[in-house]
C-alpha cells in the first residue's frame, strides 16, 4: 500500500477567526461550505426552484457563483470534453415529425449541413481516445431558422439530477489536484467516494462500467440527448420527446484488453478510425429517433419522472420512431479553427423545440454560453466561421473583444426612428421563437421532488437487460475500477449500491475485492428491455471496418485481390500485413504491404486473416496478434496452407468464429463478412468459460 495521503487542508482551531482566512495564501480554511464571499450556506445539492418540480430561479447566487467559477476553471482547453474530434456532413429529414413539431429542418426532404464533435468527458487533449468514460455526442444543424445545438452523450442518462452538482461530479472524476494523476480515468478514490454517496450516480455508473464505455469507434456508438425536451406543433399543441442517435453500423464496443492496447499503442484510435474512414469513402451514419409521450402536467409517463436526468424510457414502452438521417462525410481542414473553436450550447432552439424543468438542464442552459466567454476570449466567439449561423443575423450586439464585423448605423436599439425602424421583432407566423405560454408557481425551495428518490430500479432494468457476456464485462470493470481504490469504506459503500441493484452482480464484484456481500432489496418487477442489450440479432453492414490479411513472399496474391475487391465493395479496408515494408510480387501480381508485423496490433484490424502461400511464417509478434485476436472474440480467417500459421500460433482452429477454405471463393468472403458483420463471436468466449 501507499503511504497514508496527507489532508488536502488542514482544519482550524474552534476559536480561529476566519476573517484572517485567506491573507497568508492558503485557501479553504473555514470549517462550513461558503460562498466565495464567505457567506455559510445550507445546501448545496439542489439549486433554487419555483416548487420542487419547477424551474430553477436565476436569484439562486450560489448555483451561478459556483456554475460560473467551474466554467472558468482551465483556460484555453475545455474544463469537460477537452479529448475531441468532429466531421461536417448533412442531416435529411424524413418529414414524418412534422406531426409533433413546427421545427423547419425536420420537414421532409429537407437537408441541413451539420458539425459534429465526439469527445471524451475527463480526459485532457492529450489524453488517449479509448479510456473508459462517458462520450459526448454534439451535433450543430446550421438551420434556416438559425442553428440548433443538440449536446448530447452516448449514454441516455447523466450521474447528477441538479446541474449545481455538476461542478462537484466532475472535480470527483478529474485528476487528483495534488498530483494530476490518474489521467482519463475514473478508477480512483474521490470518484467512487463521490457517486457511493450520491446513490442518484448508480444508474449511470452501470452505463459506464458496461461495454458502453469503451466503445469500437464513433460509428458504432449510440447517442442520447438525455434530457425530455418538448416539441410544439403549427397548431401549437406539444409533446414531451427525447431524442435518439441510432448508428446504421450498429452499437458495438471494445473489450477492455482492447481498450487498454489502444491507449498505448494508438491513443488516437477514434480519431484515427473516424478521419480514415470518412477518406476511404465510409461515412459515419444514424438516423435521428424521436420517444414522444404526452405534454401532461404531471410531465410522468408510465411512472417514470421525465425530468429526472437519470431515468430512461424503455423502447418497449415509447417506441424510438425514426424522423431522419445524419451523414458525416467531410473532414475538418484545420482541427484548431473548427473542431477546437466550434461552440455548443444547449439554448440554441429554433421554433418548435424547448426546454423543460429538468433541473440538469436548466444548469446547463447558463453554463454552455458562459463557458465560451473565458474559452474563446469575449462574447463574440459566434462570428467564427465554425460556429456562424446559416441564417441571416440582425442581433443589434456590438463591440466587445474579437469583434470582427463592421456594423452599420447608428442606433443598435429597438424601437428606434433613426435607423428606418430596423430591424423590427418578428411574429411567430413570421418564424419568432414564442415559448410555449406554461404557468409556473411554487414555494422559493432547495429540494427534489419525490419522484427523483428512485436510485436503483434503472439501474436493475439495466443489468437484466445484458446478455451474460455483458454481465460478466461489468462485474470485471466495477471490480478493475474499485481495486484501484485505497479506502475500503468506500469500496463498502459501493457494495451497499450495488446489492441494491442485483445480489449476483453484488456477489461477483465483492468477490473479486475479498470483501463481504451485504444484503440489499433489488427492484423485483423489473422488466428487461432488449434495447438495452448490444449483441446483434444478425450481421450489420461492415463499412468502414477492417480486413488484415498476413502474407508473405510467396503468399497467394491473386487470392488477396479477389477478397480485397469484395470487402472494398462493402465499404470496408483489407490492409495486408507482412514482415517488413515494401512490395509484394508473385509472377505478374503484386500487392503493397500497409502495415509490417513491427508496426500493427490487433485493435487495428476487425479481422484477421492468413493468405495461402504463408506457410512455415514464424514471428513471435504475428502470434501476440493472432492471440489477441482469438481472445478478442474477432473473426479469424486462413485459406491454403494459411491454415499452418494459425495451428503454429496455438490457435485452436475449430473455434466458432473460424473460417477455413482451400481457397478464396465466394462461400469463404461470404462467411467471412457475416461474421465481421456480427462484430465478435461471442461462442467463442462462453465456450472457455464453460472449459
Amino acid at each position: 500500500m501507499p503511504p497514508k495521503r496527507q489532508r488536502e487542508r488542514t482544519t482550524p482551531a474552534e476559536d480561529e477567526s476566519n476573517a484572517t482566512a485567506g491573507r497568508s495564501g492558503e485557501g479553504q480554511r473555514g470549517n462550513y461550505l461558503t460562498t466565495a464571499q464567505g457567506v455559510r450556506l445550507p445546501d448545496t445539492d439542489h439549486s433554487l426552484k419555483a416548487g420542487p418540480r419547477g424551474p430553477s430561479l436565476m436569484e439562486d447566487f450560489h448555483l451561478r457563483e459556483k456554475i460560473t467559477h467551474f466554467d472558468h476553471e482551465r483556460i484555453p482547453e475545455r474544463v469537460v470534453h477537452a479529448r475531441g474530434a468532429a466531421a461536417h456532413g448533412t442531416f435529411r429529414a424524413y418529414g414524418n415529425a412534422s406531426s409533433v413539431t413546427k421545427a423547419g429542418f425536420l420537414e421532409k426532404g429537407r437537408e441541413t449541413p451539420v458539425f459534429v464533435r465526439f469527445s471524451t468527458v475527463l480526459g485532457s487533449r492529450g489524453s488517449a481516445d479509448t479510456v473508459r468514460d462517458v462520450r459526448g455526442f454534439a451535433v450543430k444543424f446550421y438551420t434556416d431558422e438559425g442553428n440548433f445545438d443538440l449536446v448530447g452523450n452516448n449514454m441516455p442518462v447523466f450521474f447528477i439530477q441538479d446541474g449545481i452538482k455538476f461542478p462537484d461530479v466532475i472535480h470527483a472524476g478529474k485528476p487528483h489536484p495534488d498530483r494530476e494523476i490518474p489521467q482519463a480515468q475514473t478508477a480512483h478514490d474521490t470518484f467512487w467516494d463521490f457517486v457511493s454517496l450520491h446513490t442518484e450516480a448508480t444508474h449511470h455508473v452501470m452505463w459506464a462500467m458496461s461495454d458502453r464505455g469503451i466503445p469500437r469507434s464513433y460509428r458504432t456508438m449510440e447517442g442520447f440527448g438525455v434530457h425530455t425536451f418538448r416539441l410544439v406543433d403549427a397548431e401549437g399543441q406539444s409533446s414531451l420527446v427525447k431524442f435518439h442517435w441510432k448508428p446504421v453500423a450498429g452499437v458495438h464496443s471494445l473489450v477492455w484488453e482492447e481498450a487498454q492496447i489502444a491507449a498505448g499503442a494508438d491513443p488516437d484510435f477514434h480519431r484515427r478510425d473516424m478521419a480514415d474512414g470518412i477518406d476511404a469513402g465510409a461515412p459515419l451514419e444514424y438516423e435521428l429517433g424521436l420517444q414522444v409521450m404526452p405534454d401532461s402536467d404531471d410531465e410522468m409517463f408510465e411512472g417514470i419522472d421525465l425530468l429526472d436526468p437519470t431515468k430512461l424510457v424503455p423502447e418497449e414502452l415509447a417506441e424510438v420512431q425514426l424522423v431522419g438521417k445524419l451523414t458525416l462525410d467531410r473532414n475538418p481542414t484545420n482541427y484548431f479553427a473548427e473542431t477546437e473553436q466550434v461552440a455548443f450550447h444547449t439554448g440554441n432552439l429554433v421554433p418548435g423545440i424547448e426546454v423543460t424543468d429538468d433541473p440538469l438542464m436548466q444548469a446547463r442552459l447558463f453554463s454552455y454560453l458562459d463557458t465560451q466567454l473565458t474559452r474563446l476570449g469575449g462574447p463574440n466567439f459566434t462570428q467564427l466561421p465554425i460556429n456562424c449561423p446559416h441564417a441571416a443575423v440582425n442581433d443589434n450586439l456590438r463591440d466587445g473583444m474579437h469583434q470582427t464585423l463592421i456594423h452599420h448605423g447608428q442606433a443598435p436599439y429597438l424601437p428606434n426612428s433613426v435607423d428606418d425602424a430596423l430591424p423590427t421583432t418578428a411574429t411567430e407566423a413570421e418564424g419568432a421563437y414564442v415559448h410555449r405560454p406554461i404557468e409556473v408557481s411554487g414555494p422559493k425551495v432547495r429540494a427534489n421532488p419525490v419522484s427523483f428518490d428512485d436510485h436503483f430500479s434503472q439501474a436493475t432494468l439495466f443489468w437484466k437487460s445484458l446478455s451474460g457476456i455483458e454481465k460478466i464485462h461489468v462485474i470485471e470493470a466495477f471490480t478493475f475500477e474499485l481495486g484501484k481504490c485505497f479506502a475500503q469504506s468506500i469500496q463498502e459503500r459501493v457494495l451497499l449500491s450495488l446489492a441494491r441493484v442485483d445480489a449476483e452482480l453484488c456477489a461477483a464484484v465483492a468477490e473479486g475485492l475479498g470483501l463481504p456481500a451485504p444484503e440489499g432489496a433489488p427492484a423485483e418487477d423489473v422488466v428487461p428491455s432488449a434495447a438495452l442489450s448490444q449483441i446483434p440479432s444478425g450481421p450489420g453492414p461492415i463499412a468502414g471496418r477492417i480486413i488484415g490479411v498476413v502474407a508473405a513472399h510467396g503468399a497467394d496474391l491473386g487470392g488477396i485481390g479477389k477478397l480485397r475487391r469484395t470487402v472494398e465493395a462493402q465499404g470496408a479496408v483489407l490492409r495486408v500485413l507482412a514482415p517488413a515494408g515494401g512490395t509484394l510480387k508473385r509472377g505478374r501480381g503484386q500487392q503493397a504491404v500497409e502495415r509490417t508485423f513491427l508496426t500493427a496490433r490487433s485493435i487495428e484490424f476487425d479481422a484477421v486473416v492468413v493468405a495461402g502461400g504463408t506457410a512455415g511464417l514464424h514471428d513471435i509478434k504475428l502470434t501476440v496478434l493472432l492471440q489477441e485476436t482469438f481472445r478478442h472474440c474477432k473473426a479469424i480467417g486462413a485459406w491454403g496452407d494459411g491454415r499452418q500459421v494459425l495451428l503454429d500460433a496455438g490457435i485452436d482452429v475449430d473455434a466458432p468464429g473460424i473460417v477455413l477454405a482451400d481457397e478464396v471463393a465466394k462461400p469463404f468472403s461470404s462467411e467471412l463478412l457475416t461474421t465481421v458483420g456480427l462484430h465478435r463471436v461471442w461462442e467463442r468466449a462462453e465456450r472457455v468459460m464453460n472449459d
